[in-house]
């Protein structure tokens, strides 16, 4: 690639995944044209901007056996939700926790996190675990299981030109 590398282009390089090879970002970076301290320096300045939030592995819940995956849902007071949403968020079995705005009157649940398990007893039983952290903030809640995997992927970029 000649000429300066954009934020973009980084990006777009990156959005397929990593390469499954020993120096992932070497690669990349030589993909690039720039050195891979570079590469680092960059991504490092774009998640401290905000621009990337992180690289993270997306696995698939199902080959590594979590073939029970429920969405699980909370109607969480509001004056606690900020200090309880991280705590549930930071249980080891929630692989993804966020807070959404309640739409009233048919849907009151604002926390919501999605819980993985071999089993449907499994995934209740850490759902139960969860009730209790919330405590006598929680007013409601409910699970919406997973059947199968629709999409599985970040932001996609498209091509400039």
């Amino acid at each position: 690639m000649n000429g300066k590398v954009t934020d973009r282009e980084i990006i777009a390089a990156l959005q397929g995944g990593l390469p499954l090879v020993p120096t992932p970002y070497a690669a990349v970076a030589d993909q690039l044209g720039i050195p891979e301290e570079g590469l680092m320096t960059r991504l490092e300045a774009m998640k401290q901007s905000g621009v990337i939030r992180r690289i993270a592995a997306a696995p698939n819940h199902y080959k590594l056996g979590m073939t029970a995956n429920g969405m699980t849902v909370w109607d969480v007071d509001d004056a606690a939700l900020s200090e309880l949403g991280p705590l549930v968020g930071a249980l080891d079995f929630v692989s993804h926790c966020y807070e959404r705005p309640r739409a009233l009157p048919d849907w009151p649940y604002n926390l919501f996190a999605m819980v993985h398990g071999s089993s449907a007893e499994e995934v209740e039983e850490k759902r139960a675990r969860i009730t209790v952290l919330l405590g006598d903030a929680l007013r409601g809640a409910d699970i919406l299981y997973s059947s199968r995997i629709l999409k599985k992927t970040g932001l996609r970029l498209r091509k400039k030109g």
